[in-house]
């Protein structure tokens, strides 16, 4: 009884796959793989760019949201003014738009006597 191994007699390098076929295999395989690699890099490469856009886009809404608050609260500050305003007697502050509209007159009378 003898037990022969695939290998055995052949030269080492090939594995005793040149005279069967399978080396045609692993040189596609090799191949194949090679392509596989070249592919995954692409999308490593592709997916990493992805991350720091979607960086810069987060930290550009962040800026816009805080942008968005600080004119919120300031045009609730001017509602509120208003509201105080509005809330006061309407002849005093009729009494104050005729008296600034005098001003104003007066300025512009004494600017064009002076021409």
């Amino acid at each position: 009884l003898t037990i022969v191994f695939i290998g055995d007699g052949a030269p080492a390098g090939n594995y005793g796959y040149t005279n069967s076929g399978y080396s045609v295999y692993e040189e596609e395989n090799e191949r194949l793989t090679e392509s596989l690699r070249t592919k995954v890099s692409a999308i490593k490469s592709l997916s990493i760019e992805i991350g720091t856009e979607v960086k810069n886009q987060n930290k550009m809404l962040s800026e816009m949201d805080n942008d968005f608050d600080s004119a919120g609260g300031l045009l609730g500050a001017t509602m509120g003014r208003l509201r105080t305003l509005s809330r006061g007697s309407q002849t005093k502050l009729l009494c104050y738009m005729m008296l600034f509209a005098l001003f104003v007159f007066f300025v512009i009378y004494w600017i064009i006597k002076l021409r």
